[in-house]
């Protein structure tokens, strides 16, 4: 729309410059100078003004108009009409409805006033030109409205869009919640049998006299059990939305671990804390977590380091155990049994490498010349 403005606009002052009288500083030519001055003016004005600003907007179309007719009266210059047109396009385009048929009703007015006053056009060329006025009128009107509709589609369309997507969360949410009520009814009941029977055997243990090999093995086994219990209640925790478990959590995990298995266990954290994510977050407490059950399962480790470093770019995990190895489960392996030991989920080295490449990581693993290790990159 600017581009056709400028050219109508020039088009206008070359006419006008080539017409007579021609714009000069003296008599009627300054008053040829004067109204061409002010059409450019208000018909560059309206282009480069806010539209939110309708009635400065509305005042400086109006200029535009009159001025461009009064050059049909002063000059007879007949170009001068085609400076309506920018005048009537901005108006239809930007200005209230309203607003804009008063632009097109003063146009249609003042030039065929000009026409009628400079007396060189007959009565059929005025009104040729009057139905111009109103078909260009027309026209624009016509574009608003195909533009209005184009920007209520887009708004329908983002709306609908924002309904299905809500309407697919609300789907999966609902699954969530049926399949933690599931494991709650089956598994976290199941655990909860279990320690009641573990304590119960304690206690008949205890009052026995049993060997204090098996008080050990009921201990551990509870102990277990509650381990278990706990992961089951996180487990149905996430699926309901509560959450993720995270690095804020591996001192946790140690603790379990040394408690379970006698082996030390020691975590440390380096680098200021970066948001990874709740992905990222829970796969560096999954991996930790599995690397663990490894070591309890598959070595005789004297102690076990746990070291999680921030970097500008991410984090790196390094589980790393210290001490003589037994059988090492191979890369793709994962956990025979599927229980995943003292705080396992069942996931082996495949699945923390399947996490680690969901995120765009890597996993490495390894025999150390002391042990073995986990190396987990968790990119931003």
């Amino acid at each position: 729309m600017r581009a056709l403005g400028l050219l109508a606009a020039a088009f206008v002052v070359i006419a006008s410059v080539r017409s007579v009288p021609p714009p000069g500083f003296h008599g009627t030519s300054l008053v040829v100078t004067a109204t061409l001055v002010a059409f450019c003016a208000a018909t560059f004005g309206a282009m480069q003004l806010d539209v939110t600003r309708a009635a400065a907007q509305f005042v400086i179309l109006l200029v535009a108009v009159l001025s461009a007719a009064a050059l049909i009266d002063v000059q007879a210059n007949h170009a001068a009409f085609i400076g309506v047109f920018p005048a009537l396009t901005i108006g239809a385009l930007a200005l209230p409805v309203r607003l804009a048929a008063v632009v097109a009703g003063v146009a249609l007015a003042a030039v065929s006033a000009a026409w009628l006053a400079n007396g060189n056009t007959p009565i059929s060329g005025i009104v040729l030109n009057d139905f111009a006025i109103v078909a260009f009128y027309l026209l624009s009107m016509l574009a608003r409205r195909l533009r209005e509709s184009n920007e209520k589609a887009q708004v329908l369309l983002a709306e609908l869009e924002q309904t299905r997507a809500a309407q697919a969360h609300a789907a999966a949410l609902a699954e969530r919640q049926r399949l933690a009520r599931d494991v709650h009814d089956v598994l976290a009941h199941s655990l909860s049998g279990l320690m009641l029977n573990l304590e119960g055997a304690r206690l008949l243990a205890r009052r026995t006299g049993a060997d204090a090999q098996v008080g050990d093995a009921i201990d551990r086994a509870h102990r277990l059990a509650r381990t278990g219990l706990a992961e089951a209640r996180r487990a149905i925790g996430m699926l309901r939305g509560d959450a993720l478990p995270g690095p804020e959590l591996l001192d946790e995990l140690a603790a379990g671990f040394e408690a379970d298995s006698g082996v030390a266990c020691t975590v440390s954290v380096t680098g200021r804390e970066r948001d990874l994510g709740g992905n990222g977050r829970l796969t560096i407490y999954r991996v930790a977590q599995e690397a663990l059950t490894n070591v309890h399962k598959h070595a005789s480790a004297d102690r076990v380091e746990i070291r999680l470093d921030y970097a500008g770019s991410g984090a790196r995990l390094v589980v790393e155990d210290f001490g003589q190895r037994g059988d090492i489960p191979a890369a793709g392996a994962g956990n025979a049994d599927g229980a995943g030991g003292a705080n396992g989920t069942g996931y082996g080295l495949t699945g923390m490498r399947e996490r680690a490449e969901l995120l765009g990581g890597t996993l490495t693993t390894g025999p150390t010349a002391a042990g073995y290790r986990v190396d987990l990159w968790v990119p931003l």
